[in-house]
Parts: structure tokens; C-alpha cells; sequence
């Protein structure tokens, strides 16, 4: 099956097994039918961003094929993370689960509900990361990311490191 839209969602948790709660964000993304994973990142255990302080996080990200409109796309992350028990209680604080769309497409969106590309997406280097070892080298962004993630690097306030590989029957290989 053919699935039209090209999207790059970033994950991550920091609250519970985290491991197991993205491997269930996993297995309910590989069980929607509009869905189908193409690529996913090593994880990667990042520092938290913003005034909130937590626990380290997973985070990563996955490259999917999609027949959802952005708007529906939206409504099926919310209904995982509600179902992996994420509770939205404080703004940039602590998660079981995030699931954000950060490229839908080449689509530049603004609406009430949804901002693509995901505003924040050029600030974060557990954002920018995971996505640049997903990407292909035509990957409109490419360039982009790869001078933010430098410059992002040289100010040294945020902290990443890759954990491990993901090598699992859900994603399919990268072409070569």
C-alpha cells in the first residue's frame, strides 16, 4: 500500500518505563492502517529543555507514510499519548508520552490546533538529531538542520547522547 504524505514525528518520555511507553506509541502507530514507519532513529537520552525541572528523557524520531491529513494526524498522536497515560498538566514539564509532527510534507501550516514545521523544531537538538540520521539526502531541510544542529552544538546548553540502535521489523530498511 501506497500511503501519499511524508511526515517526521519526534518522540520522547521521561516518566515511567520509558522504553516500554515508546515501544507502545510504536506498536499503536504500526497498528493504524494510515501508518506505515519507514525509518526510525537510534534513541538518543537528552537533557530537559526549559524552565521545568525533570528527570533526562528518550527521544527520537520516526519518518512515516500517511493518508491522514495533518489535522487528523494530530488527533491519532493525541489519542496515543492519552492512551500511553500522557497528562497534560504542566506546560513543558514531565511526559509518560510527546508524539509532535514537526514536518508534514514541504507543508508550511498555521492554524489554532497545529504549526508546521513545529516551532520549536530548530531550537532543539533531540529534535533536529534523530530527524538528520532519518532523513534522506534530498530531504528539503537537510541543509538546514545541519547548520542549526552546529550551531546548536557550539552554545553547549544542550545535552544529547545516542543510546542505541533500532533494529526492529517495524521499520523498513534505508535505501541505499
Amino acid at each position: 500500500m501506497s500511503l501519499n504524505n511524508q511526515v517526521y514525528i519526534s518522540y520522547g518520555s521521561n516518566m515511567g518505563d520509558l522504553k516500554a511507553n515508546i515501544n507502545q506509541a510504536l506498536a499503536l502507530l504500526t497498528a493504524d492502517p494510515k501508518i506505515q514507519i519507514e525509518r526510525q532513529s537510534a534513541f538518543y537520552q537528552t537533557a530537559p529543555v526549559g524552565p521545568v525541572e525533570q528527570a533526562d528523557f528518550i527521544n527520537g524520531a520516526l519518518k512515516i507514510s500517511t493518508d491522514y491529513t495533518p489535522d487528523q494526524l494530530l488527533v491519532v498522536l493525541h489519542q496515543i499519548e492519552h492512551a500511553c497515560r500522557r497528562e497534560r498538566t504542566i506546560h513543558w514539564g514531565p511526559r509518560t508520552l510527546d508524539l509532535d509532527i514537526i514536518f508534514f510534507n514541504e507543508l508550511v501550516l498555521q492554524s489554532a490546533t497545529l504549526v508546521i514545521p513545529h516551532p520549536e523544531a530548530f531550537k532543539r537538538l533531540f529534535v533536529l538529531v534523530p530527524i538528520l540520521e532519518i532523513c534522506g539526502a534530498d530531504f528539503y531541510q537537510k541543509t538546514a538542520i545541519e547548520t542549526q544542529i552546529a550551531i546548536l552544538k557550539q552554545d553547549q546548553t544542550q545535552t544529547i547522547k545516542r543510546l542505541e540502535e533500532v533494529n526492529d521489523d517495524r521499520t523498513s530498511k534505508p535505501a541505499n
